[in-house]
């Protein structure tokens, strides 16, 4: 069976442009609980509009609910998804969260469930464990090489399909693994409002010091290295990330991978879909870890790493207007960035500027542009596919609509335990030190190579064992062996930090698991699975705001426990940096301070202010808290600590 090309629609000309390109599925967002909030979205009317249009064309439709859910939030996601099934029928819904497993439960949805990348899915035992808690596909993080796919693979249950990232926009952290824009301003990737602050400049050292954009990522194109997916079983879909970009880009890039996948050994085909791509009006890109024996570098430092064909840069005029002498045709309704994208502003094209015309450019968005910025070709609307696009859109205009009528039906709350206080744990980063048991708090060790050798068979007992956030398929093993390792050491309390996790566990082990900080929880209906996967107690997500974080405990079937205070890392990567050295502090353009440190084969990124939420733990207690856990962490030498901390989103919005 051949993969199904999936494509992204932003807005309806995306839509059409998918079609037009010969996409197999299109997938897109509603309004709201969407990880592309910048997107324009649809309504319900609209996405009805659109389905009935794709299943006249043997084409799927997926819907993306896939946003962290807050705890007043349930009720309307669960009206959402009783309206897609009544109104739209979409052939699926993409989720991260696992709350919204639930609430199409509840609902009565029909399609079928894809687990986001932002999920976490990343090493073998996690797809069982998915397949068990509702997913029919699980959509692959973009960190893996072609032979770690095939190792999942193997492994992965007949019931559940494969999905993975062919083409568009990589990400610096791991998905569903970075916290950075929601730390430094509450606008959370993980309910689709980053703001990107990978894309910055960020300076090391005195001075001007060594500067660059280290963690700006180009874009993830495999091109011809698809044709190694074709005989992976399970692989049923290859997905096109893009639904922030226009038309043509959907167009082409599309096109461009239906003739790769439908002549895989054609090198006519393969140069004319290189040729598409080479007009797609992308980044430049990189296969990144694709290849085991090649893995090349995500990012180009030194380069504005800006999406977009460059067609010259702003200059001056004697009398002070600013223009542009394009280095190619501009066409009338040319979409156009001034400006790399941390700080760039849009402007139409109105009529035709020939090669070295001249076009003037009036000030725009926020400020007036400066001499020297370059300017970007982000989307375009040639005749031959604005006139494809008008027919596409006029049959999607003829297909009916849907009244705009509420759903009856209400959240069926889970059973509220109430729970006895536990002592505090203290998440070491190496192994303790002397007498680290004081009776009202526990230890807490990361699982590594080195504690489970080194942690005796007198101490294990009394350890809460601590799961990595991120296990990739080729550690797999390594960490088994711990587990049982430390298992037989007598050890009993382990906090799995993906949801996934339990499956390392076998069920006659009589083991207590709590699901981690890192497991990204914030509702009622996500702590309802949580408990059906066998944890006994939960850590809530640490960006919630305040009010959600006394909301919870109120609404949960599980004791909850809480990140009280130490270093909470801005993001997760399996990429290694091109200019920063480790242990080292650098700067924002904003002054903020970072640094990085390697666990394993991940680098942790931090924040030089620590999470300290001490001050309100009587409130936490109040509200019905039963644990929290400290996180400390050495400081690089070179690090002066300013001594602030942070509240991260306490007393936000969380957008």
């Amino acid at each position: 069976m051949k993969p199904e090309i999936l494509a992204p629609a932003g807005d309806k000309a995306s839509f059409a442009a998918a079609l037009a390109a010969g996409a197999d599925a299109v997938y897109l967002g509603f309004k709201h609980f969407t990880a592309r909030m910048q997107a324009e979205n649809f309504s319900i009317g609209e996405l009805a509009r659109m389905a009935e249009l794709a299943h006249s064309e043997r084409r799927r439709l997926y819907v993306a609910v896939n946003s962290l859910l807050k705890p007043d939030d349930l009720s309307s996601a669960l009206h959402l998804i009783a309206r897609l099934e009544r109104d739209v029928h979409p052939d699926a819904l993409i989720v991260q969260d696992l709350g919204v497993l639930e609430l199409a439960r509840q609902a009565g949805f029909s399609g079928e469930l894809h687990l986001s990348t932002l999920s976490n899915v990343t090493h073998q035992a996690a797809l069982a464990a998915a397949s068990g808690a509702g997913a029919s596909r699980v959509i692959l993080p973009r960190e893996l090489s072609i032979d770690e796919i095939r190792e999942m693979d193997k492994v992965c249950p007949e019931n559940l399909a494969l999905e993975c990232f062919v083409h568009g926009a990589l990400c610096w952290c791991v998905s569903g693994r970075c916290w950075w824009s929601s730390f430094l301003g509450g606008k959370s990737g993980l309910r689709g409002r980053c703001v990107q602050p990978c894309r910055r400049v960020y300076t090391q050292g005195a001075g001007a010091g060594r500067r660059g954009r280290w963690f700006s990522c180009l874009d993830l194109s495999l091109n011809t290295l698809v044709k190694t997916l074709l005989d992976i079983p399970h692989m049923r879909s290859w997905k096109i990330e893009g639904r922030k970009k226009g038309p043509h880009y959907v167009f082409h890039v599309t096109s461009a991978y239906c003739l790769l996948r439908d002549n895989p050994g054609d090198a006519q085909a393969k140069k004319s879909a290189l040729d598409i791509l080479g007009m797609a009006l992308g980044r430049p890109s990189s296969h990144a870890r694709f290849l085991p024996q090649r893995f090349q570098t995500p990012t180009d430092p030194d380069g504005a790493t800006s999406s977009g064909l460059p067609v010259g840069k702003i200059t001056f005029a004697p009398d002070g207007k600013a223009f542009l002498k394009p280095r190619i045709d501009l066409l009338a309704g040319d979409y156009l960035r001034i400006g790399i994208e941390d700080g760039a502003d849009l402007l139409s094209v109105t009529r035709r500027v020939p090669k070295r015309g001249t076009l003037l450019v009036k000030s725009v968005g926020r400020k007036k542009p400066e001499t020297g910025v370059p300017v970007f070709l982000i989307d375009r609307r040639e005749p031959e596919l604005a006139a494809l696009l008008r027919d596409w859109e006029r049959r999607l205009a003829a297909c009916r609509t849907c009244e705009s009528r509420a759903a009856d039906i209400n959240f069926k709350a889970p059973v509220v335990v109430k729970a006895r206080r536990l002592p505090d744990m203290r998440l070491l980063p190496g192994l303790p030190r002397g007498k680290e048991n004081k009776g009202k708090e526990i230890t807490a060790l990361w699982l590594s190579p080195k504690s489970a050798r080194d942690i005796s068979r007198t101490v294990a007992g009394r350890i809460s064992w601590w799961l990595p956030p991120v296990i990739w398929p080729d550690e797999e093993a390594q960490i088994l062996r711990h587990v049982r390792e430390v298992l037989r050491n007598g050890a009993r309390d382990f906090v799995c930090n993906a949801p996934w996790q339990p499956r390392l566990f076998v069920r006659e082990e009589k083991v207590r698991l709590l699901a981690g900080p890192f497991c990204n929880t914030a509702n009622a209906a996500a702590l309802s699975v949580l408990a059906g996967m066998g944890f006994a107690g939960a850590f809530v997500s640490p960006e919630l705001p305040m009010k959600d974080m006394l909301a919870l405990p109120r609404q949960s079937c599980l004791p909850l426990g809480l990140v009280l205070s130490g270093y909470w890392p801005m993001g997760i990567s399996r990429h290694n940096p091109l200019g920063p050295k480790g242990d080292t502090p650098f700067r924002s353009p904003k002054n903020e301070l970072f640094w990085t440190r390697t666990y394993g084969q991940n680098l942790w990124i931090y924040s030089d202010r620590p999470l300290d939420l001490s001050e309100n733990r009587p409130e936490f207690e109040n509200a019905g808290y039963s644990f929290f856990v400290h996180m400390p962490e050495s400081l690089p030498q070179k690090l002066v600590s300013s001594g602030r901390t942070s509240v991260f989103n306490r007393d936000g919005a969380l957008l």
